[in-house]
């Protein structure tokens, strides 16, 4: 009966999603407030039913109802409670529910918020996010069916994957996706204000807030999937540029690029077009997201289904969504002002370049992510693209928009001058000049220290800027404090964003070119050696917990004979999926992780064993959380500027 509720409330979502996307567009074509303001109500109550179809399904799970067929597939008796939970997402149609959910949250949430917003604009973006949910909904109906019944019913269920049985799956997935469908608002934004004619400053300010939550989330998403990733899979790494990875990063690129361009557009009547075509491709690179997972296109530990047929379903929403938006454009785009010119030596001409750049770089990306399958469309061969071409085309691109980043929020709005940048600019050079002539002396890898460098000299930058605004080398320091209290909240969310980059930076850049790892089979009481660290493998001993069975062994770290900490890792055999996963022991601190995992083996012939030596590693998941955290705090309640 659950079942069947959860049902019937999709289904009058998509009648719900209907109206919401007919009728307001027929009260602004007639100008009939009565008929625009019905937006509001329907998107609030797509919402509710959205929300009442998923709490329906967690009920499903949760309750072990196996004559359900998803939870059949993806669910077992034996699990605990929170992955019988997060087993609610961790499948195809499932996760495209919370991707509905999301989207409908957003536009209620929309609906709330937008009183004081034109009657018009707000209509015509709540219609454009029920146009997106019937597209979405149709496709949970007519192909995802999340309850779809079983007959006859199994016993028990086929248990979730094991490698979605942690808690970094029960929370990456929902935030990755409030991210995701952030994007939505954006584009719906966008497209209401080209059907109107209105992309002026008012328009930056209300995209803005919208933009900054999905950016922020989106962040947040991918550091919990890069966590996840390097400690479940166990590969030692805290990126692969994985497909599914790669285009969770495009929309996070392209968001970046949009939080500036709308900097600019708040300020002077300019980047008005870029800021709206800037919008679509984002929301767009998301649809792209939603695909890549989930039609088997490109292979990937991330993927949710291989189903072409589906795949074929939403490549014609995505088709649908932004070939309308970008057609919509090229028609409407002429009728938005935009003033054009601007001073290249200002802090504009340096957003107009970190757009540039990141457009660039996503372009970058995108090519190394679909040019296989591009080749193996037109010539059948397959081939891969993998680290080094990311390595010799993103790395450098994204180096020299460090450099700038470091030197445009020096400069002033409209007009800046060269005098402006040059106290950080002497100490820049002296920064790289040292950190380089320091590596050619010890013989250490050039392009690392470069990297160094770039972070060094970031931070230094955001420091130097704190100094001028709060005045450190002027005034007492009652007086910095009280300016300090004075500064608005976008000052500090900048401050944490681009300190955020400096130390991800720093960490990034140790950890890929100094870490160490080494593998080997021993025998318990032998030891394998990395970066001076002894690993000694203890001895092994079996079990059963929950619904896995386990191979356990500790793993004792030292270090020139003193101790400095002991590990555990196993493997874990789970017999409802036939499947072995391998658990990882980590000591994490903020200088070095150290981790090993064992692997195969017996004790008369010995384990497989891997020692990893990782500098700075926390350093870019700190990194990344700062750079989120500043989104978020930008988001608060804007005070009057400091004098």
């Amino acid at each position: 009966m659950i079942a069947e509720l959860g049902h019937i409330a999709l289904i009058m979502a998509l009648f719900v999603a209907g109206a919401q996307t007919v009728v307001p567009l027929i009260g602004v074509y007639r100008d009939k407030l009565s008929l625009t303001k019905f937006s509001v109500p329907a998107a609030k109550l797509q919402g509710v039913l959205l929300g009442l179809s998923f709490f329906a399904l967690t009920l499903v799970f949760v309750g072990s109802d196996f004559s359900v067929k998803l939870a059949a597939s993806h669910s077992h008796s034996a699990k605990p409670l929170l992955y019988k939970i997060s087993g609610v997402w961790g499948n195809h149609e499932g996760s495209i529910l919370l991707w509905m959910v999301m989207l409908s949250g957003f536009g209620a949430l929309f609906a709330m918020r937008s009183g004081a917003l034109p009657d018009k604009f707000r209509a015509i973006t709540l219609a454009v996010q029920g146009a997106l949910g019937v597209g979405f909904l149709s496709f949970i109906l007519f192909t995802s069916n999340p309850f779809e019944r079983l007959n006859p019913v199994p016993v028990d269920g086929q248990g979730l994957n094991p490698l979605l049985q942690d808690p970094g799956l029960a929370i990456h997935p929902p935030l990755l996706y409030v991210g995701y469908v952030g994007f939505s608002l954006a584009f719906s934004m966008s497209i209401a204000a080209l059907i109107l004619g209105k992309v002026d400053k008012d328009f930056a300010g209300w995209l803005r807030p919208w933009t900054l939550a999905a950016w922020s989330f989106l962040t947040l998403g991918i550091t919990m999937g890069s966590i996840w990733a390097y400690y479940e899979l166990g590969w030692g790494g805290w990126w692969m540029w994985d497909p599914v990875e790669n285009v969770s990063f495009m929309p996070w690129l392209i968001g970046t690029a949009l939080i500036h361009s709308i900097m600019v557009l708040e300020r002077r009547p300019s980047l008005a077009h870029w800021t709206v075509l800037l919008a679509i491709t984002a929301f767009s690179l998301s649809l792209i997201g939603t695909f890549v997972v989930r039609s088997g296109i490109l292979v990937s530990v991330h993927a949710f289904a291989v189903d072409p047929q589906r795949g074929v379903y939403l490549l014609a929403l995505l088709g649908l969504a932004t070939g309308g938006a970008l057609t919509l454009y090229a028609i409407r785009a002429k009728t938005l002002f935009s003033q054009s010119g601007f001073n290249r030596l200002s802090k504009d001409g340096g957003l107009v370049l970190n757009n540039i750049l990141l457009a660039v770089a996503t372009l970058t990306v995108f090519l190394g992510t679909f040019y296989p399958v591009f080749i193996e469309a037109i010539s059948r061969n397959k081939i891969s693209v993998g680290a080094p071409y990311f390595d010799l085309t993103f790395a450098p691109i994204m180096a020299v928009l460090i450099i700038f980043m470091g030197a445009a929020p020096l400069l002033s709005w409209s007009r800046g001058h060269w005098g402006q940048l040059k106290s950080l600019g002497y100490k820049a050079l002296m920064i790289f000049l040292v950190i380089l002539a320091a590596a050619f002396v010890a013989d250490i890898n050039l392009l690392g220290a470069f990297g160094l460098a770039l972070g060094i000299y970031l931070a230094k930058s955001v420091v130097h800027i704190i100094s001028k605004r709060l005045r450190w080398n002027e005034k007492t320091q009652a007086h910095s404090a009280r300016l300090a209290r004075k500064q608005p909240a976008q000052f500090w969310g900048f401050v944490l964003a681009h300190m955020g980059l400096a130390i991800f930076t720093l960490g990034a850049v140790t950890m890929s070119v100094w870490s160490q790892d080494t593998i080997g089979r021993v025998k318990p009481g032998e030891a394998l050696t990395v970066a001076g660290y002894e690993f000694t493998l203890g001895q092994p001993e079996g079990g059963r917990q929950d619904n896995y069975e386990f191979l356990r062994a500790p793993v004792v770290i030292t270090k020139a004979e003193k101790p400095v900490k002991t590990l555990t890792t196993s493997q874990r055999f789970y017999p409802v999926r036939n499947m072995v996963t391998t658990e990882a022991g980590f000591h994490f601190s903020p200088a070095v992780t150290l981790f090993a995992a064992i692997g195969e083996g017996t004790p008369q012939e010995g384990y497989i064993l891997r020692a990893h030596y990782q500098p700075l590693v926390t350093w870019i998941w700190f990194g990344a959380i700062l750079m989120a955290l500043g989104g978020f705090v930008s988001l608060l309640r804007r005070r009057e500027e400091a004098a």
